[in-house]
Order: structure tokens, then C-alpha cells, then sequence
């Protein structure tokens, strides 16, 4: 993980670097295929082949979550503006997972237009993602100055002048694919590099009726099951694995009691699994599940439960006009 100029050819580069094996992908790996449950974090869904489906399923007529976040960001661009730039001061503007900077630039264009001094620091793990983010920047956008890391937000913060007023943002709902434990966790790193004043944009998909959850994450045209699958297809090609991705199929759910929808990868036959890498077998029943993915949904009272436990206050929760998903602003107290 580096800083990388917006210049930088991102893409060229790493195509022809072999991929090493990340000891935190080991890790998880057999951790997760060895439980009772067997689970696979999220997180291990974006290398670039599933950030190229992730962009496909932001498009798709049922996947509400990244349109109404887009309208948000839009429609209330000024809302947001008033919040991260009260005064004429300087502003960082740190995105944890920025992907292609689709939704970020037309902020980034609101706040350029209201004369505010602006860096845009933006972290991926994506090499795509960051070089489709620099071109973009680049041709709506030249003015502002973006900086470009390609890592792992959980670890890494970008440098940043002490003097300067920092807005973190953590949008796409991303904070809902953590277990509540995990997700106070991150608020606490990102509370501890931000000062008292500072905020934090958080996006959250809030409850609504469930039959419009479910279709979110189980899409007619199975976009949604190429990205769950794309999954193993990497664990194939860094981790030496033989998943036969013909005898998975993807599985989606939503409780609305609890407000997380859930997203699983089923073993259609017995089978093992075998791995070069780990040298490690994992046996799979026909019918059993790894747990893939948690996206929670919340409520106002959930998410200022959560700001506090992570050492926020929440000043104002900017919404869509059904209150369907809120980009909610939380002050480091």
C-alpha cells in the first residue's frame, strides 16, 4: 500500500505484478472455512473483477442503495456544504472506499463552486477503481486536488495538514456489512485520527418495506450472484483453490425483525475443497451455506446509538424524500 499521484498509471502497473498472498486473506480463509457457520468477509469481495460487478449492480434498476445515495449527494449538495464548510477554511476530504468517484465528484463539484479550498484524499484497495476515479476527476473536475491511495482503509489514513478541518466520509452503507461490534471498532480508528470539530459523513440504508430490501440483493438478472461467486473465483486464483463455481449458487434474505439483509454462497453437492497455497482441505455438505455478506438497515435511534458508541454526536441526519437511506453527519465530540 502506497500513496499514489492522480497521475499514475494505476491499472498498467499492477497487471503485470504477480499477486502476492495477503496473510490477512490466509487468515480469514481458514478461519472462516473452518467454522461451524462457515463465513468469508466482505471485504475480500473487491479485487477489480468484483469492483467491475459492483458498478454493474450500482446501475441496476432494483439496487436502490447507490441511486438514492447519488440523489442525496445531489439534490442536497448544499445541505452538505453548509455542514463540511461553515467558514472559508481549508478542508480535507477523505473518502474510506471511494471506488470510481461517481457520487463523490458531484460534492466535490458543489464544493468547488462554493469557493471552498478543497484536497480530496481518496482510499481504495482497487488499482480500477482508483485509475476510473482519476479519469474521471481529471475531465469533470481538474480543479481540485485529489490524492490517491490504494489500500485498506481499515488500516491506513492518508497524511494530512494538522490545521486543517478533516471530513471523513464512509458512504455506500458500507459500516452495515460489519457486525455491530466491528462497526463501533471502525468509528473508534476513525474518531482517533479525526480532532474535536471534525466530522464524519456516514452513509446508512435505513428500514423500509422488506420485499424492496430483497430485491436489492437478489437481482433478476443475477448480477448480484456473479459478484457473490466472484468471490471464490478469487480465492481460486491468489489462494491456489479449486472452488467449482458451478456447484455454488448464491442465496439472499432479509429479516426484518433484526434489519439485515444476508447474503450466502450454497453448496449444491458434497465436496472438497482443496487449496495449494494453505495446503488445507475444506469439506463442504450438499446444502451448506457460507455466510458472505451482512447488510444492516437501520433506523434514526440505531444510528445515533452507533455514532455515540463510536465517539460521535450526530448533527443531522440529510435524507432522501422517502427517508429511505441517510447520509448522516456526525461531529468528533
Amino acid at each position: 500500500m502506497e500513496f499514489l499521484d492522480i497521475t499514475t498509471a494505476l491499472a498498467p502497473a499492477e497487471a503485470t505484478s504477480p499477486t502476492p498472498v495477503d496473510a490477512d486473506m490466509v487468515k480469514d480463509v481458514v478461519s472462516g472455512l473452518s467454522a461451524t457457520q462457515k463465513f468469508l468477509p466482505s471485504r475480500w469481495f473487491y479485487d477489480d473483477e468484483g469492483s467491475r460487478l459492483f458498478q454493474k449492480i450500482m446501475i441496476m434498476p432494483s439496487y436502490y442503495p447507490s441511486r438514492v445515495e447519488h440523489e442525496i449527494l445531489v439534490r442536497r449538495a448544499q445541505d452538505l456544504v453548509r455542514w463540511i464548510a461553515p467558514s472559508s477554511g481549508e478542508v480535507d476530504l477523505i473518502e474510506l472506499g471511494c471506488g470510481d468517484g461517481t457520487k463523490t465528484v458531484s460534492l466535490c463539484t458543489a464544493l468547488h463552486d462554493a469557493g471552498v479550498p478543497l484536497a480530496f484524499h481518496a482510499i481504495d484497495v482497487s488499482a480500477h477503481a482508483l485509475a476510473e476515479l482519476s479519469t474521471r476527476f481529471k475531465h469533470e473536475l481538474p480543479q481540485v486536488a485529489v490524492h490517491a491511495l490504494r489500500g485498506d482503509y481499515f488500516q491506513r489514513w492518508p497524511s494530512v495538514y494538522a490545521l486543517r478541518k478533516q471530513v471523513a466520509m464512509f458512504l455506500g452503507s458500507n459500516i452495515g456489512n460489519l457486525p455491530i461490534a466491528q462497526a463501533i471498532g471502525l468509528l473508534k480508528r476513525i474518531r482517533s485520527r479525526l480532532k474535536r470539530g471534525d466530522l464524519l459523513l456516514l452513509g446508512v440504508d435505513l428500514q423500509k418495506d422488506p420485499r424492496a430490501v430483497l430485491a436489492a440483493y437478489n437481482d433478476v438478472e443475477g448480477v448480484t450472484a456473479q459478484f457473490n461467486l466472484n468471490l471464490l473465483s478469487r480465492l481460486n486464483r491468489e489462494l491456489g483453490m479449486n472452488f467449482d463455481l458451478t456447484a455454488f449458487r448464491h442465496y439472499a434474505c432479509y429479516s426484518p425483525i433484526d434489519g439485515a439483509a444476508r447474503s450466502f454462497l450454497v453448496s449444491t453437492v458434497e465436496q472438497t475443497v482443496r487449496s495449494t497455497q494453505l495446503a488445507r482441505t475444506f469439506h463442504f455438505r450438499a446444502g451448506e451455506t457460507i455466510y458472505t455478506e451482512q447488510s444492516q438497515k437501520y433506523t434514526f435511534d440505531t444510528v445515533e446509538e452507533l455514532a455515540a458508541s463510536g465517539g460521535f454526536t450526530v448533527c443531522d441526519h440529510i435524507t432522501d424524500a422517502r427517508e429511505w437511506y441517510s447520509i448522516s453527519v456526525l461531529g468528533a465530540h
